[in-house]
């Protein structure tokens, strides 16, 4: 209690240091969530009517997620150089992954008697993505929606190692100077940023489910 206590005593005392660090890291994830979620939806709609690019994609994005976090921030430096720009590439191609492979199950787990309802009632292909598709998939893409922003954020603490800005900062100070309180507070702000999104990604998804289906929980 005593070191909880001390590390939440260096939080107010250098609030305005923490503060700047906790926006950085707001926007460095911020940047990277949009980009996974634009590439990655888009990527998960595309490979849904081309079965031979789903099974090719799929597979390179599993293998990209085997490669150690550390060692993909290290070779990107040396093509986009040191600072946020290679931090935020790192991030987008790490977070890629459920976001494209859970729309594809998502889509694919439509019932087939919906579509071919839709279809006989003349739907176009968009109509029947945008209208019936991607609603009834929204429970599965949300899900590793979730999971992506959450994975980004815990991520983005690694960012420091590379010159980019963020919570990491204050973990990487703390290490370098066997700060303890330091590492824990840096450590500390990064779990509350990530439980305070999924809380309110959570209440976004219980709103969405409503307005798609008129209930929720189901």
């Amino acid at each position: 209690m005593g070191l909880l206590r001390d590390v939440v005593q260096l939080i107010a005392d250098r609030w305005g240091v923490f503060s700047d660090l906790f926006i950085q890291h707001i926007y460095l994830t911020g940047v990277a969530v949009l980009i996974i979620s634009i590439i990655g939806i888009g990527t998960g709609i595309f490979i849904t009517y081309n079965k031979q690019a789903a099974s090719v994609v799929l597979a390179a994005t599993n293998f990209l997620y085997t490669i150690p976090s550390i060692a993909l921030f290290g070779f990107l430096v040396a093509i986009t150089g040191i600072g946020n720009t290679s931090a935020i590439v790192a991030l987008s191609i790490y977070g890629v992954l459920p976001i494209i492979r859970n729309t594809y199950v998502g889509i694919e787990e439509v019932d087939e008697t919906v579509i071919e309802s839709a279809i006989g009632m003349g739907a176009t292909r968009r109509q029947l993505l945008l209208r019936i598709q991607l609603p009834l998939a929204f429970p599965v893409i949300m899900a590793g929606f979730r999971t992506m922003v959450i994975m980004t954020i815990a991520l983005g603490a690694i960012a420091s190692f590379i010159g980019a800005g963020g919570l990491g900062v204050a973990i990487w100070r703390g290490i370098s100077t066997n700060f303890q309180e330091m590492t824990l507070a840096g450590s500390l702000l990064v779990a509350v940023l990530a439980v305070g999104m999924d809380l309110v990604l959570s209440g976004v998804e219980k709103m969405m489910r409503l307005i798609i289906f008129g209930r929720t929980g189901e």
